[in-house]
C-alpha cells in the first residue's frame, strides 16, 4: 500500500463556468502560410443548419505539434509564424535547438524578404532562446522552463516556437513524454500561443503523427499537423499525382485539433524558390481533374 499522504486538490476542481472564465477567445492566430489558415474553422447555427466559417489561422492558446521527416518544410513554417507574428506586432520566443541563432537570425531575415515584410521594422519583436548553444538549456529541462519564464515576463510573449522538441529528448527518448509533457503545461499556463517542430524516423508512415520518442507529442499537444514529401520515381507515381518522375511532391495534413473544427483532407504543398511553404488544393481535387481529362 502506498504509505505517502494522501490529501485532496480542491484547486484542481472546478464548474465548467468557472473553467471557462479562464479559457482565451476561440479566435484565429494567424500563421503567415498561404492556405493554411481557413482550413481551422468554427461551426455557428443558422436555424436548423450548421455553417462553418474559417477561424483565420490556428486556434489562440493553442500548442500544435508539426512533425515530418528532414527537408519537409517544418523549420520554413515555424520562421514564417515568427515573422507574420512579429509583423503584426506580437512578441514571439523562438527556441533553437538544433540551429545556433546568428545563423537562425539569417534565416529569419531571408523569410521575411520573401514576404515582402521589413526585417528591420519586426527584429526586435523575435527574442531567440539559444538552447543549440547551450547544453544545459538542452538537458536540464528545469533550467530551460525557468529561462522561458523569464523570457516571458521580461518581453511579454504571447507567441512561442520550439524548434525542436525532439532535440530536447534525444538519446533518451524514455523520457519523451514527461518532456513534453511539462513544455506543454508550461505554455498552457502562460497562455502561449505555440509550434513544437517534432522530427519523424524514416520507420514512420509518411503521413503519421508520430515523431521521435513516439506518440508523446501527438497525443499531448492540441493540434498536429503532418508534412511529407514523395519522390516521384514510376510512372505509376507520375500519373497518380500529375508529375514527371524525379520530381518531389510535397504533402500537409492536419491530424487533428481539440479546440476548434479542422479540414481533414490531405494536400498538396509547395516550397517556393523564394523558400516559402504555401499549401495547395486538396489531393483528391488533383487526382479527380486528372481522371475527368481522360
Amino acid at each position: 500500500m502506498d504509505e505517502r499522504e494522501r490529501h485532496i486538490i480542491y484547486d484542481a476542481i472546478l464548474k465548467v463556468t468557472e473553467a471557462q472564465k479562464k479559457a482565451p477567445e476561440l479566435k484565429g492566430v494567424p500563421t503567415g502560410v498561404e492556405g493554411l489558415d481557413d482550413l481551422f474553422f468554427v461551426v455557428h447555427w443558422k436555424g436548423k443548419r450548421p455553417v462553418k466559417t474559417p477561424l483565420g489561422g490556428i486556434p489562440l492558446g493553442c500548442v500544435a505539434n508539426l512533425t515530418g521527416m528532414p527537408d519537409t518544410g517544418k523549420s520554413l513554417i515555424a520562421e514564417q509564424f515568427s515573422i507574420k507574428q512579429a509583423s503584426l506586432g506580437e512578441k514571439v520566443c523562438f527556441v533553437t535547438v538544433e540551429t545556433p541563432a546568428a545563423f537562425l537570425s539569417v534565416g529569419l531575415e531571408q523569410r521575411a524578404k520573401a514576404m515582402g515584410i521589413d526585417f528591420a521594422q519586426i527584429e526586435d519583436n523575435i527574442i531567440i532562446l539559444d538552447a543549440a548553444s547551450y547544453t544545459r538549456l538542452r538537458e536540464d529541462i528545469p533550467t530551460l522552463l525557468d529561462t522561458l519564464a523569464h523570457v516571458f515576463r521580461t518581453y511579454k510573449i504571447r507567441r512561442t516556437v520550439i524548434d525542436s522538441v525532439t532535440g530536447l529528448y534525444e538519446a533518451k527518448e524514455m523520457l519523451a513524454r514527461s518532456v513534453v509533457r511539462a513544455l506543454y503545461t508550461f505554455c498552457k499556463k502562460w497562455y502561449q500561443t505555440a509550434l513544437f517542430i517534432s522530427q519523424k524516423r524514416s520507420a514512420h508512415e509518411e503521413l503519421s503523427a508520430e515523431a521521435a520518442g513516439g506518440y508523446a507529442v501527438g497525443h499531448i499537444v492540441d493540434c498536429s499537423m503532418v508534412l511529407s514529401k514523395e519522390l516521384i520515381l514510376s510512372a505509376r507515381a507520375a500519373q497518380l499525382y500529375q508529375a514527371k518522375i524525379g520530381e518531389i511532391i510535397r504533402l500537409f495534413r492536419i491530424d487533428g485539433c481539440r479546440m476548434c473544427g479542422h479540414d481533414t483532407s490531405i494536400h498538396l504543398m509547395e516550397i517556393t524558390e523564394m523558400g516559402l511553404v504555401k499549401i495547395g488544393e486538396p489531393l483528391s481535387q488533383r487526382i479527380k481533374s486528372k481522371g475527368e481529362q481522360k
